[in-house]
């Protein structure tokens, strides 16, 4: 019992001179309803992840803290940064020191920042042996020109297909661009244009949901 109570001190106290010795920055995003929070140590090792709903934030146990508060609509990683994004009828003012709590509680915890199952989710090789010149050219564009700015914006757009018959591309929004009201700006202004300018088989850019992706490719969505 003495030793229990005396473990029990000893990870409190670690819990709160971790929490005095970590500084959590924010920056706003083009996204009013999205914030950029930097921990000050690295989230991810590469790339990003994006959790938009509670089942998919069971990847990640800070993903899952996260949107249980209450508020919160959806969590974006990448190796710097942690972009929350919240409900319309949200505050900031209140919401704000929930999230600093919980991304503070969890870097004291010392866990992985993505579960077993998510980093074997992840892992999963995508087969991209098939893809036509065309879709090559798409992905390294996305990948060199536009990703990278749309990134430092706390969000991401992921290739999703292209339909080679009707020169759609779709791409998936996340993060702070995820309902975004400039994001449909950005995709027509700035992506197709891009992507039409340097290849002419693209006809057309597309954002899709991942409730709309199953359907993504049917003749009646690609030529609506």
């Amino acid at each position: 019992m003495i030793r229990a109570a005396s473990r029990h001190r000893a990870a409190a106290t670690a819990l709160r001179l971790a929490r005095r010795t970590m500084f959590i920055q924010t920056e706003p995003t083009p996204n009013p309803d999205s914030l950029k929070f930097l921990p000050g140590k690295a989230v991810l090792d590469s790339g990003t992840r994006d959790f938009s709903n509670f089942r998919e934030a069971q990847a990640s146990p800070l993903a899952k803290k996260l949107m249980q508060v209450d508020g919160v609509r959806g969590v974006f990683f990448s190796t710097e940064f942690v972009t929350v994004s919240k409900e319309e009828a949200a505050e900031w003012p209140t919401l704000k020191p929930l999230v600093f709590a919980e991304i503070m509680d969890f870097y004291a915890s010392g866990d992985a920042i993505i579960g077993e199952e998510g980093e074997a989710a992840d892992s999963l090789a995508i087969d991209e042996e098939n893809d036509s010149e065309v879709v090559q050219m798409i992905k390294e564009l996305l990948d060199m020109r536009i990703r990278p700015s749309v990134q430092e914006d706390g969000g991401d757009i992921v290739y999703k297909g292209f339909d080679e018959e009707a020169g759609v591309v779709l791409l998936q929004m996340q993060g702070s661009c995820s309902g975004c009201p400039s994001s449909s700006v950005t995709l027509k202004s700035g992506i197709e244009n891009m992507l039409m300018h340097y290849i002419p088989e693209v006809s057309e850019v597309r954002a899709i949901t991942e409730e709309e992706e199953e359907e993504a490719f049917s003749p009646t969505n690609l030529k609506a």
